[in-house]
């Protein structure tokens, strides 16, 4: 497994990263996964054998219970591995149970505590942006828990890009501890972080967690032209996630196919190891339901895309650049070579 720090941390992360959404099976998450702990532990067996240290989850996954059952598979050894978990959604019946105000935030972060069975977190992660808190509120809470010990790391997810830029520069300005990471929706069919997200963590030192590399199963090689709808799993239960143009979607698939069969390999794999194979990228989050899942995913780690293969899937998943992107390459490019080449 390679290894890589998080962002301008020194903090080494494996370049795959267990996502536990599929651990407890409680509420709308039941539809996602409904490993147990007997089945969390085998999980995180087979993550460790092949070198995966990471393991992410939330405070909303299955209303706590993956944390619950992630802290029990890990009982023994959690001196060995890396917890992430985030906080924001509501958690409890009052007003003050959700978002990232300093009394939710040390609240929530006491209870994932608890229900991890740990004293520390290695990365507590903002889960989305809080529109009301002031932004000084919610790093100054991230701080006191970092200087109590019982945080190590903090992180982002789902934010866009002027907002990490500021929770950074505030922490900065006030010395305190500052985003080491955002979590991004990043595959083959959702390149939006190209524009804004992935260059602000280049430019900032705010390393990428990828998640959803499958987009909840779409880029499994299962749909296709010929079989377009979703027949099991979480598509099937819940529908797609996002509008996805399906003519795009068959493109992509017919590259991963094209390349998965020439490799020997899985199109899951293909998928997986394109988003490993970006700049900007450090680990990637998988999600499994089952064993066959899991190793068939943690498998991508063994090998890596060509030049060539990662550029015929590029082509494929291209889609027109937006503004101001299409202006800047048709006008600019000569003041800024970098431009010169659109994004492929």
């Amino acid at each position: 497994m390679e290894y890589r720090f998080l962002g301008k941390s020194g903090l080494s992360v494996p370049a795959l990263c267990l996502g536990t959404m599929t651990f407890g099976g409680r509420g709308r998450h039941a539809a996602m996964g409904t490993v147990d702990a007997e089945e969390a532990r085998r999980f995180v067996d087979l993550s460790l054998e092949r070198g995966v240290t990471l393991f992410d989850t939330a405070d909303i996954y299955s209303e706590g219970l993956s944390e619950e059952v992630l802290g029990a598979a890990l009982k023994g050894r959690r001196q060995s591995v890396l917890v992430a978990t985030k906080a924001f959604s509501k958690m409890g019946p009052g007003p003050n149970d959700l978002a990232l105000s300093r009394h939710h935030l040390i609240e929530a972060c006491e209870a994932s505590l608890r229900r991890l069975g740990t004293d520390y977190i290695d990365l507590y992660q903002a889960h989305s942006v809080d529109s009301i808190t002031p932004m000084e509120e919610t790093m100054a809470a991230f701080d006191h828990l970092v200087r109590q010990g019982k945080v190590r790391y903090i992180g982002c997810s789902n934010f866009p890009a002027w907002q990490t830029m500021k929770a950074c520069a505030i922490a900065e300005r006030r010395g305190w501890a500052r985003y080491i990471s955002q979590q991004i929706q990043y595959s083959l069919l959702i390149r939006d972080a190209e524009y804004e997200l992935i260059p602000m963590g280049l430019d900032q030192g705010v390393g990428v967690m990828a998640w959803s590399p499958l987009l909840f199963g779409l880029l499994s090689g299962k749909i296709r032209r010929d079989a377009p709808q979703a027949t099991e799993g979480r598509l099937a239960a819940l529908g797609e996630p996002v509008a996805v143009d399906r003519e795009l979607l068959y493109r992509v698939v017919d590259a991963m196919a094209e390349v998965a069969r020439a490799r020997g390999v899985s199109a899951p794999q293909v998928a997986i190891n394109w988003v490993k194979g970006k700049p900007g990228v450090d680990t990637v989050i998988l999600g499994a339901r089952n064993e066959a899942q899991l190793l068939d995913n943690l498998a991508a780690a063994e090998w890596d895309l060509t030049a060539e293969e990662m550029a015929k899937l590029d082509e494929a998943s291209s889609v027109p650049e937006p503004y101001p992107y299409w202006h800047q390459h048709k006008w600019a490019s000569a003041r800024n070579p970098k431009l010169a080449a659109k994004r492929s």
